[in-house]
């Protein structure tokens, strides 16, 4: 599988602040086999967002598109809106259980506003910005994500056992 990471900061698209949340999330990938093609940050404007997560959709260079920040509720969060903008359909699922497993964690999981979905053969996460955050979540729904990542480039074989 190959991935791309797009990082949502303003202060880390100025230089103000090292990103931290890409390298962590390109390590826990490579553990899970999936190579990291690219990896940008950009600042949370939702245009730049669209346009970015659309190149790399359209390019069918990457299976699995993983954003990162802008997901929660201040007025820079635009995150979710821009992706929502730029879905062929919407996989609620994988919001619903990110949120459900870090309310374990913290209350303020339930003002996260974190989507996912498909462009072309593409699978798009929101993921939150913090590096720990990311990695629990992206932990939540792995499971689903092999699978997904088939059934969404065409894989034909049946679901569930007999």
């Amino acid at each position: 599988m190959k991935a791309a990471l797009l990082i949502l900061s303003d202060r880390g698209a100025r230089g103000e602040r090292a990103d931290a949340s890409g390298p962590a999330l390109e390590k826990w990938l490579s553990q899970q086999g999936v190579t990291t093609n690219r990896c940008e940050v950009i600042p949370d404007e939702g245009a730049m967002i669209i346009e970015r997560l659309r190149e790399w959709a359209d390019s069918n260079t990457f299976d699995l598109i993983l954003t990162c920040g802008g997901t929660g509720v201040s007025p820079r969060d635009v995150t979710p809106d821009a992706t929502v903008e730029v879905l062929d359909r919407l996989i609620p699922g994988f919001g619903e259980v990110m949120r459900a497993k870090s309310l374990l964690k913290t209350p303020n999981a339930m003002i996260s506003r974190a989507v996912a979905g498909i462009r072309g053969q593409t699978l798009i996460i929101n993921l939150p910005g913090s590096p720990k955050g990311a990695i629990e979540n992206l932990e939540a729904v792995w499971p689903a994500v092999p699978h997904a990542v088939a059934k969404i480039q065409g894989d034909q074989a049946e679901c569930g056992t007999p």
